[in-house]
């Protein structure tokens, strides 16, 4: 057990402290799963409540902090997440004694409020998990570094898995929208209806798209591709500074060769560039998942190691984890594709 110097902990409202948005703006470890209009988005459409432990009293600038959601879930328990369904949530901490305490604070609370577990999502390989937590799961996390000329980036892509296809869209036509109005948020949930079907995943309900929407504003985009006014391809990228996040997308599989998510892509690249961004996030793979891996290193994406840690160590591999599973192989493989999207209304709140 790692010991660290006395400090006081404080508990904060995201949502609420002025200072949270001074944090995220000039923090180098924040992004936009840090902020309010992810967190509202998150808490109308599930319900999680937004956390922050900081060692910065009320009167003083806030310097350092570590996000959370409680999740609470009379099916599958109530938790300290950091953060549901982000790929990753950086601790703004800087000072490994500062975190160190922050974690014995959030883990002192656990206990108190009898929560099953405290998670924490982060890439960065410099903090100190040893203080009772334990890996559960790594991800591979990929990131494009959008500083190069356009020309050095598209020479870097594969020519067979990016620049061919993006070559097949301009010939097949395909027109190209994007905003975030409700007409393309029902295409994008079309597709996405689409792709988690063949994968026999629950999509998320429609209500967190619009919801994004809504609390996100310009810092989320969608973007479609259609052939003769049908969608064949759709994506949904976040910003926030000088980063764009990829984190959703769906097609149908029946216009797959035409290219279209390549080209979003390209046009996402093209656009990033155009207003100043310096990186495009990929988001998360599971480490099995070759394919989609294979996917993003065809765009030259850098790879690096995505760690869940969860404290107490007895958890990391909770029987939770082991139905969810069971169900992603067995149970909704066994539901017909209209009981997949009523199971996700249901679900997704109990699995942040």
């Amino acid at each position: 057990m790692s010991t660290y110097p006395s400090m006081s902990v404080y508990t904060i409202d995201p949502l609420q402290d002025d200072r949270w948005p001074e944090l995220i703006a000039r923090h180098p470890k924040a992004s936009v799963f840090h902020t309010r209009g992810w967190l509202r988005a998150l808490q109308t459409t599930y319900g999680y409540e937004p956390v922050a432990f900081t060692t910065s009293p009320a009167s003083q600038e806030l310097t350092n902090a570590v996000l959370f959601c409680v999740v609470r879930s009379w099916l599958t328990g109530d938790r300290l997440v950091s953060l549901p369904f982000s790929d990753h949530c950086e601790p703004l901490v800087d000072d490994i004694g500062e975190f160190g305490t922050i974690c014995v604070y959030a883990e002192s609370l656990r206990k108190h409020e009898r929560w099953r577990y405290v998670e924490i999502r982060s890439s960065d390989s410099l903090l100190d998990y040893r203080n009772g937590f334990s890996e559960a799961k790594t991800y591979c996390l990929h990131q494009l570094d959008l500083r190069p000329s356009l020309d050095t980036l598209q020479k870097g892509f594969s020519k067979k898995g990016v620049q061919h296809r993006i070559g097949r869209a301009v010939r097949e036509s395909l027109s190209y929208e994007v905003g975030r109005s409700e007409s393309l948020i029902q295409q994008l949930f079309a597709l996405l209806k689409l792709t988690r079907a063949r994968h026999r995943i629950p999509p998320q309900p429609i209500e967190w798209f619009r919801n994004l929407a809504t609390c996100m504003g310009d810092d989320m985009c969608i973007r479609i591709a259609s052939k003769a006014g049908r969608p064949v391809a759709g994506i949904l990228t976040l910003r926030h500074g000088k980063k764009i996040v990829y984190k959703y997308s769906g097609s149908d599989t029946r216009y797959n060769n035409f290219g279209g998510t390549p080209m979003l892509l390209w046009h996402v690249i093209r656009e990033a560039k155009a207003i100043g961004a310096e990186g495009f996030d990929f988001g998360r793979s599971d480490i099995d998942n070759s394919g989609l891996i294979a996917f993003k290193e065809h765009w030259s994406a850098a790879s690096s190691t995505l760690t869940t840690w969860r404290c107490p160590a007895a958890t990391a591999s909770s029987s939770f984890d082991q139905v969810k599973g069971w169900l992603a192989k067995e149970g909704f493989a066994r539901l017909p594709n209209s009981a997949l999207t009523l199971a996700g209304r249901l679900l997704y709140r109990h699995i942040g």
